[in-house]
């Protein structure tokens, strides 16, 4: 990055797998980094083990489902910062793996709540500070998933999320051009995260066979996450999907 001020960012979902690895990998960039989650002390540890970074790190403890806990981490981060340079809107959660049928009501709300309204109710916030501050604009970008295109079986919550998620994206993308605010999706395959080893172990398949599957490092995520983040707010990589080499995805069906 430049010499210029250190510009601020924030990550849902900051407490643990890719949130944490891309708090660390902003911060080392020289980013302020705001990590939000529900629990405080996971948000601590993330802080304490990045505490050799050239950056900085603040956790805030938030509900994304709750617009009013949304509400208070943006005003938070308004009143210490005075602006918001990018969003991760990483906070992400799935549904129990059951038939259609089987899926109760309660199970696909959460997920909606999490995946889908949580990201709404950031993306709000993020575009008001972003079109209202001086200089204008900044970047959101947004967790989506290769479920999104080719979805596993038994995942409609999650699966449905993610669709909405791209056209979340897209809308943000067009609305936001006028107020210099740039959106991006990354679509995210096997991570070696605590939601995503599983498969490692063994995953669904649509013949119903459960195979293992190759991971990446969520480093990796970070890696991709700090390229989009750094570029100047005139250039944007729209979608990126990262995955592992050998993962069953082209042509998994």
């Amino acid at each position: 990055m430049s010499n210029s001020p250190a510009q601020i960012a924030l990550v849902t979902g900051g407490g643990s797998g890719i949130g944490a690895e891309v708090a660390h990998a902003l911060a080392k960039d020289g980013w302020k980094v705001v990590i939000a989650g529900r629990r405080q002390d996971t948000l601590d540890a993330v802080i304490k083990n990045c505490e050799k970074s050239s950056g900085e790190i603040a956790a805030i403890a938030a509900d994304v489902t709750d617009e009013a806990s949304v509400k208070r981490l943006f005003t938070t981060i308004k009143n210490q910062y005075g602006r918001l340079d990018l969003l991760f809107n990483n906070a992400g959660t799935g549904a129990p793996a059951v038939e259609i049928d089987q899926l109760s009501l309660d199970d696909w709300n959460k997920v909606v709540a999490v995946n889908l309204t949580g990201v709404f109710l950031c993306t709000r916030e993020a575009f008001g500070m972003m079109r209202n501050q001086e200089p204008q604009g900044g970047r959101i970008i947004n967790n989506g998933s290769v479920s999104a295109y080719k979805p596993r079986p038994l995942s409609i919550a999650y699966t449905s999320t993610k669709h909405a998620i791209s056209g979340l994206t897209k809308t943000t993308q067009l609305d936001g051009r006028k107020f210099n605010i740039a959106c991006s999706q990354i679509d995210v395959g096997n991570a070696a995260t605590e939601i995503g080893s599983g498969a490692g172990a063994g995953a669904m398949q649509a013949d119903g066979s459960i195979r293992p599957e190759p991971l990446i490092n969520p480093s990796e995520v970070a890696r991709a996450i700090s390229y989009m983040a750094n570029l100047p707010l005139d250039a944007n990589v729209s979608n990126m999907t990262i995955m592992a080499t050998k993962m069953p995805f082209v042509g998994r069906g």
